[in-house]
């Protein structure tokens, strides 16, 4: 075997082994989630992401799966913020920039973006771009921070022991809002 058909083989059993290990990372990420949603401290914990630099706390029980930021599909003739469209197990989600949505800039696709998925409890198909998921935050382990009043959909601001700002999204509020369902141009 010549060096370059093994250099070929070490890089491709590399990137086999990265994607070995985010399944392992996001199947443990599911599992702690369902994991606290089953727990009587389920009010407590949230599932940390990034959204435009932005630190934000979802609700568990208003957010669903978490998948690979791939394969969204545009839809012309709708707003910058709308990506388009995923096929999620046989369902179509509409996804969101919310960076965007707010006024921020474009979030930019790499390997840590995610879509997470509203929960069908809020009877809504879509999903948010985040540029990364940063597991599960306990809010009981953090301080209440004065609320950022021109977002409605941004409920409570805390302070982590890190001196980190996190915005609580209010999806349920988000999914309500009159510019937020209005998608076309």
């Amino acid at each position: 075997m010549n060096s370059f058909s093994s250099d070929l083989q070490v890089d491709a059993s590399d990137q086999g082994g990265r994607r070995t290990r985010l399944r392992e990372f996001q199947a443990q990420l599911v599992e702690r989630m369902q994991t606290a949603r089953d727990s009587d401290a389920m009010q407590a914990n949230r599932l940390g992401v990034i959204i435009g630099g932005t630190r934000w706390l979802l609700d568990l029980q208003s957010a669903g799966e978490i998948v690979s930021a791939e394969g969204i599909t545009s839809v012309p003739l709708t707003q910058p913020w709308y990506l388009g469209l995923i096929n999620l197990r046989g369902n179509l989600l509409g996804i969101v920039d919310l960076a965007r949505f707010q006024g921020g800039e474009r979030t930019v696709l790499d390997k840590d973006s995610r879509i997470v998925a509203l929960s069908p409890a809020l009877g809504f198909n879509c999903g948010l771009l985040v540029s990364r998921v940063l597991g599960l935050r306990h809010v009981d382990e953090m301080r209440v921070h004065q609320a950022d009043e021109t977002l409605i959909w941004a409920s409570t601001q805390y302070v982590d022991h890190e001196a980190h700002v996190w915005h609580e999204l209010d999806l349920h509020k988000l999914v309500q809002q009159p510019e937020f369902l209005n998608i076309s141009r």
